[in-house]
């Protein structure tokens, strides 16, 4: 879908890397640049046994990988020339004037620059700290909990990463149309302040409602976990008044959840009814799960509209059976399973990351450089 793209990457860790490998799935040529001897998070947890990171590994799928040395003037030449070449750079590197856009356009007049920061304004900032300044961990976990609760999910460098891709097309379609080149900066702050402020939190505060901590439950209708016989739990959702109808039936309690209705005057067709009384129905639904083994719960809800699944551990995900998942050889790990684009538009392949620094010496010499000139005097390796 984007062969002919070439976007040249100078990152390190999630956001930005993601930005470029969500392009290279797409059929961009996207080479990645990283300092010799590798950026941060060339060693960034977790490993595999042979101390190879499964994260930059993760990242990096379907690129090409070229080390510079950053320091060198000869060095900075390359990544110049590379990027003049390309025309489009994403980078999140800060620090370093040299890969600054006004620099770079030096060299490319109507050059595509994006910019990932931490802070409006160029202040450093990450995932955990943005996500804590911004509020959901004080509005996640149970209600008895009284401090913080972060999540293992980077939310906001993924949301950032996919920001920064769409933010390159978008340039790139403008480009194509007028000739002009663009500078973007895309703050990881601004990513979640954003995406707060779109689901409605922002405004909810705004208005003087305090969001308050409800553990599992789904907030403003009925979902939560359920235990079941054996020590399993599920996630059920009702996101509408069918899905909730079918619950009830499936279940049994279509009678006695009516009676509840009757009772507290409430209609459970109503998203906010079953939000308000959802301690009430969960204790009368909750008994049913307990009674059950996964296998006969599935079976129950089978063929209904119910929204289920399973608490799994990665270790359990099936993935032969995804069309997504493929399998690579992967260096420095082994023969593994790895998604390609989730996004299904035909035929797509799933990449294995390069090694650092595979394709030096290829990608040089499409610039008409010499790599043993170079590697020489220490400007690659």
């Amino acid at each position: 879908m984007l062969e002919g793209l070439r976007v040249v990457e100078i990152s390190s860790f999630v956001a930005a890397p993601l930005g470029g490998m969500t392009l290279a799935q797409l059929g961009a040529d996207v080479i990645r640049v990283d300092p010799v001897g590798g950026a941060a998070d060339t060693a960034r947890w977790p490993l595999a046994p042979s101390g190879t990171s499964l994260l930059w590994t993760g990242m990096n799928k379907g690129k090409r990988s070229i080390t510079a040395d950053f320091r060198s003037d000869e060095g900075r030449d390359v990544v110049t020339r590379l990027v003049a070449d390309a025309g489009i750079v994403l980078t999140n590197a800060v620090g370093r004037g040299w890969l600054s856009y006004e620099a770079l356009a030096g060299a490319r007049p109507d050059l595509i620059h994006l910019q990932i920061e931490g802070r409006p304004g160029g202040g450093a900032a990450v995932d955990y700290t943005v996500n804590a300044e911004i509020g959901f961990p004080l509005v996640t976990g149970p209600p008895e909990h009284a401090g913080p609760v972060s999540h293992v999910l980077p939310a906001w460098d993924v949301a950032c990463g996919l920001y920064a891709a769409v933010g390159l097309l978008a340039a790139e379609r403008r480009r194509s149309r007028t000739g002009e080149g663009a500078r973007i900066r895309l703050p990881l702050y601004d990513v979640a302040l954003a995406t707060a402020g779109n689901l409605g939190f922002l405004a909810e505060a705004q208005l003087g409602v305090e969001r308050p901590r409800i553990g599992n439950h789904l907030y403003g209708g009925f979902g939560r976990d359920f235990t079941l016989a054996g020590g399993d739990r599920v996630m059920v959702v009702a996101l509408t008044a069918r899905h909730f109808t079918d619950l009830c039936a499936a279940t049994g309690h279509a009678e006695k959840i009516a009676a509840l209705a009757g009772l507290l005057g409430a209609d459970f067709a109503v998203d906010g009814d079953r939000y308000r009384h959802r301690e009430a129905l969960a204790a009368i639904l909750a008994p049913w799960f307990a009674e059950r083994p996964l296998a006969e719960v599935e079976r129950a809800l089978a063929g209904t509209s119910v929204l289920w699944a399973p608490y799994q551990r990665f270790g359990e995900l099936d993935l032969a059976g995804n069309p997504m998942m493929g399998e690579v050889d992967q260096p420095g790990v082994g023969r593994l399973r790895v998604p390609a684009s989730p996004l299904d538009a035909g035929e797509r392949t799933a990449a294995p990351a390069p090694r650092l620094g595979e394709h030096t010496d290829s990608i040089l010499s499409a610039l008409g450089l010499d790599p043993k000139t170079l590697r020489a005097n220490g400007a690659v390796a």
